[in-house]
């Protein structure tokens, strides 16, 4: 029993140590398996590695050898050019040399024909008796007397031919310029004048010892003039603004009946505001028809004070427009800029704002208001030629010029006092009776021409195209006057006998 039991764990033993020694060949086995998958794994990546590096370095040598075509074919080219270049510089010498040696023969010839020119001066002055400055002034009278009749024919004839070909150009530009202007812009009378029901609303307005009309210049800032003109009342001042505020307010305190300071007061302050509103909204509307956008808000306030503004009774914002839209037009028709034109046009006479406020012309006040508020130095021009102090530096600003002239000319634009009228037309008349040789001369046509007789035996046909000429400028130096003067010298020789 004991050797059973002795041999059945002899036989465990030996079953398992067997196991054991199985297990560890099967492991030792799976290891060398997986190792040699590693291994060849790790032999087929070198393998790709180098078959990629291979690639990568057969790639290289094909970019390398381009580079090296291509530098080549670089070096070839420059070379040739090199050589082109010194060819040039080479032919560049010869005729430059060929040039200098021409230009010293030139030379010699030039100082050659000098001294056959001198030696035949010479022989000409010694067998004529005179002197070369002597010969050429009496064959130039000389000429001057045979054909004078020539030249004043030849001058006259290409001054006709292009004034008509220059009046023929403006009067298409013009014409359809001025045809395209539809409105219709009449001279304004601005009336400071307020009607009043009865005469008894006079002492209303003075109030007791005067309390009411002194509130009311002080808060307005206007004079009211109240005379024995029957149920009228005056409002003055030189700012056209306050005037029209002072105007408005009184109208509405003569309609309400309640005349007293503190009404005063809340109505001035409830018209200030309506007309402030309505500056804004007439400068806003103007530059909308103008079709100038952009402008700056206190530029748009300072152009709609043109509404209250009058020059010869025409209204300078209505002016402002018309000058806009014919400066535009032209710029058109001409090609020119259009948008500086037509914004220089609106605001060429900004100036007239403000210009009892501020000393100074009123085209450099304007000049100085579209500075300040950052418009181009080009429409600054513009602005400020519109007179004849600032020169014209573009075609814009001789177009915004002409459009001034234009719009400030035409019938019934403006109006001026007779006595101003009359001073002019005698202004114009002593300037051309100054002149030597004038024998009468008349303004006619409300001073667009000056019709001038001369004496003819003082002035020939020759000497009249100069002295109208003359006449011109010296009206232009020293006479104001809106648009254009015709100056029409006449020469007429008359020959009187009597049969007897």
């Amino acid at each position: 029993m004991d050797l059973l039991v002795f041999w059945i764990v002899a036989s465990g033993i030996v079953g398992v140590g067997a196991g054991a020694v199985g297990g560890n060949i099967v492991r030792k086995r799976w290891i060398s398996q997986k190792e040699e998958k590693i291994l060849t794994r790790q032999k087929e990546i070198i393998l790709k590695a180098k078959d990629e590096a291979l690639q990568i370095q057969e790639k290289a040598k094909d970019e390398e050898e381009k580079r090296r075509k291509n530098s080549d074919e670089i070096e070839n080219r420059l070379r040739d050019r090199e050589i082109m270049v010194d060819k040039r510089l080479d032919d560049l010498d010869a005729q430059r040399k060929d040039l200098e040696n021409r230009r010293r023969d030139i030379s010699r010839i030039r100082r050659e024909i000098d001294e056959i020119r001198s030696k035949h001066l010479e022989t000409l002055e010694k067998v004529a008796g005179m002197k070369k400055d002597e010969a050429r002034i009496d064959l130039l009278n000389q000429v001057e007397k045979e054909y004078s009749a020539d030249l004043v024919k030849k001058i006259k004839e290409y001054k006709q031919a292009l004034k008509e070909d220059s009046e023929r150009e403006a009067r298409k530009i013009l014409s359809t310029s001025l045809e395209r202007i539809a409105g219709e812009f009449t001279a304004e009378h601005t009336s400071y004048t307020v009607a009043l029901p009865s005469e008894e609303l006079k002492g209303r307005i003075i109030g007791k010892e005067g309390r009411n009309v002194q509130a009311f210049e002080k808060m307005t800032g206007v004079d009211v003039i109240i005379d024995d003109t029957p149920d009228v009342v005056q409002v003055s001042s030189f700012d056209p603004v306050r005037r029209y505020i002072g105007k408005l307010t009184l109208e509405k305190l003569v309609e309400d009946g309640r005349i007293q300071p503190t009404r005063i007061e809340e109505v001035f302050k409830k018209t200030t505001e309506e007309v402030n509103k309505q500056i804004k909204e007439e400068g806003e509307q103007a530059a909308y028809d103008a079709g100038v956008p952009g402008l700056h808000p206190d530029l748009i306030k300072i152009l709609g004070r043109l509404k209250f503004r009058t020059s010869y009774g025409q209204n300078q914002l209505k002016h402002g427009l018309e000058v806009s839209t014919i400066a535009g037009i032209l710029a058109q028709e001409l090609g020119a800029d259009v948008n500086v034109a037509k914004k220089a046009g609106l605001l060429h006479d900004i100036g007239k704002a403000i210009d009892h406020e501020v000393e100074g012309a009123h085209h450099h006040i304007s000049m100085d208001i579209a500075r300040k508020y950052g418009l181009s130095e080009v429409v600054v021009n513009a602005i400020g030629a519109h007179h004849d102090d600032i020169d014209p530096k573009t075609v814009e600003a001789v177009l915004v010029r002409a459009a001034d002239a234009i719009s400030g000319a035409r019938p019934g634009a403006r109006r001026e006092s007779v006595e101003h009228y009359m001073k002019r037309l005698t202004e114009l008349e002593n300037v051309t009776n100054n002149f030597k040789g004038v024998e009468k001369s008349f303004a006619i046509q409300a001073g667009r021409e000056v019709r001038i007789l001369v004496k003819p035996e003082e002035i020939d046909d020759l000497a009249s195209l100069k002295l109208a000429k003359d006449i011109a400028q010296k009206i232009e130096r020293d006479l104001q006057y809106p648009g254009t003067i015709k100056v029409n010298v006449i020469r007429e020789t008359r020959a009187i006998e009597y049969a007897k």
